[in-house]
């Protein structure tokens, strides 16, 4: 017979219970997860992706355990009450589920504050996707009735007080941080470090009150939020409010089944994660071990693999709380470990500060300075990845050396195998060895497969990889750089071998240079090759199959398998004709239109077969394919330059439509933008981009290796005072230096910093010839200019080509009856799955005439 366990709670601590145990157990199981959200389990430590455009179904954690059958996950189906007695569980549909064994990981809500209009219409908690969702449609809302940014106030300064009011900033709301103690970050940094972050956070353009206690919430007399009160009598304007003053264990179906449960709340367990009831586990934060319930993920991911042992038998215990924790902000680094606050008797601290430069880090030390306890880093946390796996143990070189700055040379130290370096998965270094040396894993993704080490916050991916290179050149092995499993060759190798051979099919040089039929790694990767060194059209003979979704119709696919259309518009600048155009195209074909970070025209929701009809009347306007699907030129954004700026030294408009139209379809290992900026104010934002051009009294100055993104960095300066035409010979030996030697799916920072001398070595190559290639560089880049096409205008004279644009065979011109939409702030989106469920589905894509 099949031993019965269900799980109440399908957040990650459910999900990695659930993936132990089906992967873990031998025998026959039927487990059964009871699931509250209507959702599937989603990241919640990775919930502010949310406001960097990630989606609900991005933040989705791996559904294919629940493809097991030995696991029905019930969603939006909450657990309403536990019959001990009976060994089951009934849930709020009225079905009963019997258990031989339950686990309860109910998790947390937000608390608010007990304060006058805590439940007014603007007030939210930073929890759910829910909760994030109905933040951003408010702020929408408010900032389109008020005709300026919504402002916003953060009730509480801890980590996700802050990382809540970079939403706010993300959502272009202001934000004001409140804390009610001397300090941001109170639980994690000392006074001295709060000062350090707080100056760091203002200057994000976050204003921050600390020693402010909240007395009230106020509504205006509209009945929305209008302000936010103090105990000493000041406000601060406010149009929504976000609540972040902590959380509170969902301990009442516990409760209610008579379990005990600890005075300040939470079930009490002990290190087995056992409840007072043998039958019934905890785990996460409603569990309490020691009368303590923990916010983080990684203890309740511990908790998750103890009670999985137990159930299957074995004694495994849980060992305490790590309280290690980074802030996960753009542009503010922060992260906290071990005994940070010196709690430890005898304990040393070793503090080093640079207010300038807004860094301030502290290890704590044993007595005779030798042991690492804990510590803190402010404005600068790169080492934090090296140094929390060492708690506990030597340094083994000076202290201080670990303080440096990250361009000083650091020491390195060699991890014990009892070092956890992924304190999200408890995987200590001894595991990640162990799975190189006896499971055979050759690169940090096998690793990362078999240990899960990384798969959470990926904060220890450079230590993952570290240790896996270690170890593999202690075992006499080369470190792998091949493409993949069809490719002995690196990217770059690739690149010489196919430019050499001048061989120009995908089979002709799989067939000489590697084995089987190609995947879907290898092929995008001989895709942008072939494009570079045998320019043609994206679907040309055999090379069309080499695409991956987007660039084999040309268009970006949303959520809902629809397409966005892009047209390009050099520099931001368009005529008020092709505006004309662009807004009727939009309108009679229904699509959602947005204006792009990148000063273009997004246009979504087209259905495939509507492509070609949109495309035709785009080109026929002069517009042409803006690449906003492929790996290339996106955008080469810039402000006005001195053609209208008072300000202006240089026309930043003339170059950056020069240089979008010498760039444009060039295909590169990842996507990269341009900036121009036409005074040093840098309207443009130049230094974040790929390449960054910025206007001055003596030329131009040319900064490369910048992006946004998840790790976002300044671009450096390459060269400086350059007339035109040496700054596009410049940019033209960078680019195609950049797409010979970069790696595959990496962008311009990374691959400069990897680079041989860095940006003194780049300088080297492509302004001073020191490998004789520059002629080449030169050639390649006349080569493309000379052959570029649009790729969208070809299609349309192709009939072989339009024939892929239906979206069923046998009826063409069908639109696809799943799509659904509902109106929101005068145009459409697509629906969700609860509005779909409920009828609030208002526009149907059923038929052309429905839909539009």
């Amino acid at each position: 017979m099949s031993a019965r366990i269900v799980v109440i709670g399908a957040g990650m601590v459910a999900h990695r219970f659930v993936d132990s145990l089906v992967t873990r157990a031998e025998e026959k199981l039927e487990v059964t997860v009871l699931g509250d959200e209507s959702r599937h389990p989603y990241d919640r430590v990775g919930l502010t992706r949310f406001f960097d455009g990630a989606t609900a179904e991005d933040l989705t954690l791996p559904a294919t355990i629940f493809e097991d059958p030995r696991i029905t996950l019930h969603s939006g189906d909450a657990a309403t009450s536990i019959d001990r007695e009976a060994r089951t569980v009934t849930t709020a549909a009225g079905t009963v589920h019997p258990y031989d064994r339950l686990v309860l990981a109910t998790g947390s809500y937000a608390a608010r504050p007990p304060v006058e209009g805590a439940e007014l219409d603007g007030c939210f908690v930073y929890r759910t996707l829910d909760d994030v969702e109905g933040l951003r449609a408010h702020v929408a809302r408010r900032s389109a009735a008020l005709g300026r940014p919504a402002r916003g106030v953060v009730i509480g300064g801890g980590l996700l007080g802050l990382e809540a009011a970079g939403a706010l900033q993300g959502m272009d709301a202001e934000a004001t941080v409140v804390q009610s103690g001397d300090r941001l970050m109170s639980a994690q940094l000392d006074l001295p470090a709060g000062g350090v972050l707080q100056r760091l956070i203002e200057q994000r353009g976050i204003a921050v009150r600390t020693r402010s206690r909240t007395s009230a919430v106020l509504a205006g007399e509209d009945g929305e939020v209008r302000a936010v009160a103090f105990a000493d009598g000041s406000e601060v304007e406010a149009d929504v409010v976000v609540l972040t003053v902590g959380v509170r264990p969902r301990d009442e179906l516990a409760r209610a089944a008579g379990l005990d449960c600890h005075e300040r709340g939470g079930v009490t367990i002990d290190a087995g994660c056992v409840t007072s009831d043998p039958a019934v586990l905890a785990i996460g934060e409603v569990a309490s071990f020691d009368g303590q319930c923990v916010g983080l993920v990684a203890p309740g991911y511990a908790m998750a693999e103890v009670a999985c042992d137990r159930i299957l038998g074995g004694e495994a215990t849980f060992g305490g709380y790590d309280l290690s924790a980074k802030l996960k902000l753009s542009g503010v680094e922060v992260a906290s470990f071990g005994d940070a606050f010196a709690t430890t008797p005898g304990a040393l601290d070793v503090v080093y500060t640079d207010p300038v430069g807004g860094v301030h880090k502290k290890l704590v030390l044993s007595d005779d300075a030798k042991t690492l306890l804990g510590g803190m880093l402010v404005g600068d946390a790169s080492a934090y990845g090296a140094l929390r796996p060492l708690v506990g143990s030597a340094l083994g070189a000076d202290p201080a050396a670990y303080l440096l700055p990250a361009d000083a040379a650091a020491p390195t130290a060699e991890l014990p195998d009892e070092a956890v370096v992924c304190s999200c998965s408890s995987v200590t270094a001894g595991t990640i060895r162990d799975a190189v040396r006896v499971d055979g894993c050759t690169d940090p993704a096998e690793v990362t497969a078999c240990t899960k080490a990384g798969a959470t916050c990926g904060s220890c991916l450079v230590m993952v990889k570290s240790l896996v290179g270690t170890e593999l050149t202690r075992m006499g092995r080369t470190v792998s750089t091949a493409l993949c499993e069809h490719f002995e060759l690196s990217r770059r190798q690739l690149f010489d071998a196919v430019r050499v051979s001048e061989l120009t099919t995908f089979s002709a040089v799989i067939e000489r240079f590697g084995r089987g039929r190609g995947c879907d790694i290898c092929k995008p990767v001989l895709a942008s090759i072939l494009a570079v060194l045998t320019p043609s059209h994206v679907l040309d003979g055999e090379n069309a199959t080499l695409q991956d979704t987007n660039d084999h119709v040309m268009a970006n696919m949303q959520k809902d398998g629809t397409y966005s259309v892009v047209p390009r518009m050099p520099g931001g600048e368009v005529t008020p004709e092709g505006l004309i155009v662009v807004g009727e195209v939009a309108r009679d074909f229904g699509l959602y239109t947005k204006i792009t970070g990148g000063q273009r025209v997004d246009m979504f929701g087209a259905r495939l077969e509507e492509l070609p009809l949109i495309w035709q009347r785009l080109v026929e306007a002069g517009f042409e394919s803006g690449h906003a699907y492929g790996k290339s030129l996106r955008t080469v954004k810039s402000c006005v330059g001195s053609a209208w700026c008072r300000y202006g030294v240089l026309d930043s408009t003339g170059m950056a439509v020069r240089l979008e139209l010498r760039y444009r379809g060039l295909r590169a290992p990842h996507k990269f933008k341009l900036g121009v900026s036409g005074c040093a104010r840098e309207c443009a934002e130049a230094r974040g981009k790929d390449a960054g051009i910025i206007a001055t009294a003596q030329g131009w100055n040319l900064y490369v290796g910048g992006n946004g993104g998840a790790t976002p960095r300044h671009a450096e300066l390459l060269a400086e005072g350059l007339d035109d035409d040496t700054l596009i010979r410049t940019l033209d030996r960078y680019f195609m230096y950049y797409i010979r030697t970069a790696d595959k799916l990496q962008r311009t920072a990374p691959w400069l910093e990897a680079l041989d001398g860095g940006i003194d070595g780049l300088r080297e190559v492509v302004m001073e010839d020191s490998l004789g290639i520059c002629a080449d560089l030169d050639a390649a880049m006349d080569r493309h200019v000379e052959h570029y096409e649009d790729e969208w205008a070809a299609t349309l004279a192709d009939p072989a080509k339009l024939a892929r644009f239906s979206s069923f065979v046998n009826a063409p011109t069908t639109p696809d009856p799943s799509l659904a939409y509902v109106p929101e702030r005068g145009q459409v989106r697509p629906a969700r799955p609860d509005e779909r469920r409920s009828g609030e589905v208002l526009i149907a894509g059923t038929t052309l005439e429905v839909r539009r």
